[in-house]
């Protein structure tokens, strides 16, 4: 037994890798801390020496490897510059992964009821950590709905920290399959940060802040949320001194902070901001408008907010969120987009490709996105809490104050202009108001105690225009006025409705883009040459997709809720219909059946309709064909 214990002599020394003194352990982990990419030769030689590869240190001297190049290394170019064992060659390649996995101690996990376990890079906690950051843990994210869907719970706190997951899984999918594109961890962090941030700006009720509220209180305000969370996020960083930080984890300011912000609202630049939606879908022909990263890295802009199609994972992370949270199936998957995401070039731009067999798929998700809209986000009972919160908030405004910078005073709608009051504006200010006992409040706090009462308006119909009108805040109070004011001759005895018994709604629904395609701006690759990317038209997919691709809805609610004004209402709304020239509502024929026969259009039957344009298409078809025939019997004799 003595014969196999190993001799003293034989043990290693002090001297040795695996005896080192706590000072040196000390000083190689600081150097392997610092950013690998700001290395000069020596410092990688260093590295290999480090980790026992100080055989091959010539090797990198000589072709002048730096930090900035170790991450895209291959096997093969290893074998080029002399390294011959492929043992060796493995070796180097794992030892230098290393590298960027250092910190992974420190990564923090969330668990996510959609994504499950999320890593977060520490710089993203520190974010999430703020008090302008956790604002988002009080903020609905489908607001009003939540009313009409007792499971739609969730915040934008969990979607925000969700973008961010899927902003990095896409960036990271790219940097793995293509290489080439020499994407860096600088832009990996600036990309999951955007993600993070993309939200901010919401206000109370999310979309129903600045959708309904701030239009109501500041006709023709341009003002939307993202505005807010560019501002949001700069206060977010100044307030928790959070330049230093980004600063230890190689992001490069300010550069990377306008990168940021460039990808949560576009080109930061005000001229060109206003004019951005006229070059959606238009990018071909553009000028380079960013300033953040180089045209060369055009496809960053396409992972948090896409403006050229809209495929982004906004949507993948609200879609899945929403539908789980709302009951409803969720039909697009957001993992096989990642498994076939490719970068091409088209047009001198880089573009977020994908496979042809997926376009099918891309249709399901434009179309899962316009269910969601129509059964929930524009539910009708939704629309109508949100639209009275709305009426609370305006009657409340002038008597809320809210704290800002410098002890200022603001108002719900004044707060957009000062980050600090902004912070303390959330949900919460609907229970401010439902609790307080002040006189002021009283007509707000009745609104809101109507809400929680159920005691709501009542939606007298639904309509559509022949083309889609843009009515301002103050034409449809005169359209209020003028479905009171239709009056049908066989007037009901005692019911008296006034312009402000009503509310008129413009709804507009669409894929994304307004009434364009925007599959149209997406680019494909096949299987065969997956560089080079094209155009699949509609008519090349399927015939049974949409010719249309968005529509306006006009809805009419009256805030008198008995049976007599509700069965007058109905009917001033068909009467309106018809002077206005507005489609036929759904249910006219059972309010008003003694009304509609007198407009002729809408006496025709759907059947009619139907039978009419197949009778047309037949027609049309046995015309083309008879001349068909023609031109060939001419060609032959």
């Amino acid at each position: 037994m003595d014969s196999r214990k190993r001799p003293r002599e034989d043990l290693l020394t002090a001297d040795s890798d695996n005896l080192k003194t706590p000072e040196k352990r000390l000083s190689e982990l600081s150097f392997m801390d610092g950013d690998f990419r700001q290395w000069g030769v020596e410092d990688t030689c260093r590295y290999l020496v480090l980790n026992g590869l100080g055989a091959w240190e010539e090797k990198f001297r000589e072709q002048q490897i730096t930090g900035v190049g170790l991450r895209y290394l291959t096997e093969r170019q290893l074998e080029d510059i002399g390294v011959r064992p492929l043992g060796m060659r493995l070796q180097i390649l794992h030892c230098l992964r290393k590298l960027w996995q250092i910190g992974a101690e420190n990564i923090k996990v969330f668990n996510d009821p959609i994504h499950g376990h999320i890593e977060m890079h520490p710089l993203l906690v520190r974010i999430i950590d703020t008090p302008q950051f956790q604002r988002l843990r009080h903020i609905k994210q489908l607001g009003g709905t939540y009313f009409v869907f007792p499971g739609a719970s969730h915040n934008r706190f969990e979607h925000s920290i969700g973008v961010g997951h899927l902003a990095g899984r896409l960036v990271q999918e790219l940097n793995e399959r293509q290489p080439e594109l020499l994407i860096t961890r600088r832009d990996i962090l600036c990309v999951q940060i955007a993600g993070l941030c993309h939200d901010l700006g919401h206000g109370p009720f999310s979309h129903m802040f600045d959708g309904m509220f701030i239009p109501k209180i500041h006709p023709g305000s341009k003002w939307k949320h993202e505005k807010a969370s560019l501002d949001m996020f700069d206060h977010l960083v100044q307030v928790n001194n959070l330049e230093s930080v980004m600063k230890e984890h190689g992001l490069v300011l300010p550069d990377d902070l306008v990168f940021i912000k460039e990808q949560i609202a576009g080109p930061l630049d005000t001229d060109t901001l206003n004019q951005w939606s006229q070059l959606i879908g238009q990018t071909d022909s553009q000028p380079w408008q960013y300033e953040g990263r180089p045209e060369e890295k055009s496809f960053l802009y396409e992972i948090v907010s896409n403006k050229r199609n809209g495929i982004d994972v906004d949507k993948w992370d609200y879609f899945a969120r929403d539908c789980y949270h709302l009951g409803i199936q969720n039909n697009f998957d957001y993992c096989r987009f990642l498994k076939f995401a490719r970068v091409c070039e088209v047009d001198g731009k880089k573009l977020i490709c994908t496979r042809d067999k997926e376009v099918g798929n891309l249709y399901d998700m434009f179309h899962t996105r316009n269910c969601l809209h129509r059964r929930a986000y524009q539910h009708k009972v939704g629309n109508i809490i949100e639209t009275m919160i709305t009426e609370a908030f305006v009657k409340a405004d002038p008597y809320i104050q809210i704290q800002g910078s410098n002890g200022k005073m603001f108002t719900i709608s004044g707060a957009i202009e000062d980050m600090e009051a902004y912070t303390k504006l959330t949900d919460h200010v609907f229970e401010q108001i439902l609790y307080s006992s002040s006189a002021e409040l009283a007509e707000a706090r009745n609104i809101l105690q109507n809400i929680i009462c159920r005691r709501l308006y009542k939606c007298v119909g639904q309509t559509q225009a022949e083309k889609p009108v843009e009515v301002s805040q103050k034409e449809l109070l005169v359209w209020a006025g003028m479905v009171a004011r239709s009056r049908p001759q066989s007037e009901h005895q005692g019911v008296t409705l006034k312009p402000e018994d009503f509310v008129v709604n413009i709804i507009n629904m669409d894929w994304g883009m307004k009434e364009k395609n925007p599959v149209n701006n997406v680019r494909f690759y096949c299987k065969d040459d997956i560089t080079n990317a094209y155009q699949i038209r509609k008519h090349q997919v399927s015939r049974l997709l949409p010719e249309r691709f968005a529509e306006q809805l006009i809805r009419v609610y009256c805030k008198k809720t008995d049976d007599r004004s509700l069965e007058a209402a109905k009917k001033n709304f068909v009467q309106w219909c018809m002077d206005m020239n507005f489609s036929k509502p759904q249910d006219g024929d059972v309010i008003a059946p003694e009304l509609t026969p007198l407009k002729p259009s809408w006496a025709i039957n759907n059947d009619s309709e139907e039978n009419i344009k197949e009778e047309n298409q037949a027609g049309g078809s046995r015309a083309a064909f008879n001349g068909g025939q023609k031109t060939a019997r001419h060609r032959l004799f």
